[in-house]
């Protein structure tokens, strides 16, 4: 968390900018001075300062892992490639659904995207939505346009138009909640403007920030926004993989078995509103699911 500190000598204050964090159970900190009185422009310092921080402490790791990944795909036959995207799209799917509360087990989901079996006994809900999770997953890795509302709103109804065409594609007009979590989201009156603001910082940093902090903050920041009746994690998910996948950065799967984690980390983040919580977790998340890239560098 970044935090303004003030000291006091005798009758001189003097300010500081603080980060806290977790490592190795330990909290460590962060600290820079700012001078006799705060800066006029303190959220671009406080920005830059924590940018700071995750560059020395991520982002070259990211970057040795982008290296090490795009020499492995240059290097890996075509049709060895396109089985790995595919072993990728379905432990992803089964996950990402499953975090949502679908019943289908890994295997289950791996024969139905595989060979087409229908699990026995299970939801055709759950099974429709995981083949469709399927194709927006393609679709959306293999289109060629940016980050906008309309692609949204296209691929959110493309996931549920074969199951809850009540709400597909619709930005929702009524208040949820989320069960289980102290977070309350958007009213529906907010959310439109919500969204704009959300594309207008999408646009004004999507060539300035790193493309891992970019994409965790997009998942963060849509799924804060909670656009959606239902499936606000899962397109906040998909489009998180499209950012990684579109600056050639390995795509992360969010295991369902991690979720604990990762729930906690967005709810502290959302009524915190604070995003290094959740940047922080992302991060280690990213890290520990690539680190075999770094193992492999000579």
């Amino acid at each position: 968390m970044v935090v303004i500190r003030k000291k006091t000598v005798g009758k001189q204050t003097y300010y500081y900018i603080e980060h806290s964090f977790r490592e190795n159970g330990k909290v460590e900190k962060k600290e820079k001075y700012l001078g006799k009185t705060l800066p006029p422009n303190i959220e671009e310092v406080k920005q830059e300062f924590i940018s700071q921080i995750y560059r020395d402490k991520w982002f070259f790791l990211f970057e040795r892992i982008k290296e090490e990944y795009s020499a492995q795909e240059k290097s890996t036959p075509p049709s060895a490639k396109e089985k790995e995207f595919e072993n990728f799209a379905i432990k992803f799917t089964y996950n990402t659904n499953r975090i949502e509360g679908s019943t289908l087990t890994f295997r289950e989901t791996s024969l139905l995207l595989e060979k087409g079996i229908t699990p026995n006994a299970k939801p055709m809900r759950d099974v429709k939505e995981a083949e469709a999770h399927r194709k927006v997953f393609y679709d959306l890795l293999n289109s060629k346009k940016e980050l906008s509302l309309d692609v949204i709103l296209y691929f959110h109804k493309k996931l549920f138009e074969d199951t809850k065409k009540d709400i597909a594609g619709k930005i929702r007009q009524h208040q949820v909640t989320i069960a289980g979590s102290k977070f309350m989201p958007s009213f529906p009156a907010e959310i439109y403007p919500l969204l704009m603001d959300f594309f207008k910082w999408y646009h004004k940093n999507r060539d300035k920030m790193h493309t891992v902090e970019l994409a965790a903050l997009v998942h963060l920041k849509l799924v804060t926004i909670h656009p959606f009746a239902d499936g606000n994690g899962r397109i906040s998910r998909l489009m998180m993989n499209f950012v990684l996948n579109k600056h050639g950065f390995p795509m992360l799967n969010i295991s369902y078995e991690k979720r604990a984690g990762y729930y906690g980390a967005l709810e502290r983040s959302q009524t915190k509103r604070e995003d290094s919580i959740f940047l922080q977790w992302f991060f280690k998340r990213y890290l520990k699911e690539h680190i075999g890239y770094l193992k492999k560098k000579k």
